[in-house]
């Protein structure tokens, strides 16, 4: 079972070739995301990389806190996303 790693305070323009070179060195990266707006299509700064348990445990403890391109790492163990409550319809100004 892969392990799913939360990678933020990533520079915005980091690519996920850049970011699975970044892992690879820990072991095999499975897979390697950037997350992108979906308005502006630029990077969010964050992202996701999936590896083998025990690399992974790896990789968090070498880079968390390590700098990149002038950032600090935030890199841990990524948690489920909390669920969301029924968003309410957009109504406009009521005048």
């Amino acid at each position: 079972m892969l392990k799913t790693i939360f990678v933020g305070n990533l520079p915005y323009s980091a690519t996920e070739a850049q970011i699975r070179e970044l892992f690879e060195p820990h072991g095999p990266v499975h897979s390697a995301k950037v997350i992108m707006d979906r308005e502006t299509g630029r990077s969010r700064g964050f992202g996701f990389v999936e590896m083998d348990p025990e690399q992974a445990h790896a990789a968090i403890e070498s880079l968390n806190g390590q700098e990149y391109n002038g950032r600090n790492l935030l890199v841990n163990e990524a948690r489920e996303r909390e669920q969301r409550g029924p968003r309410r319809p957009f109504r406009g100004r009521r005048d």
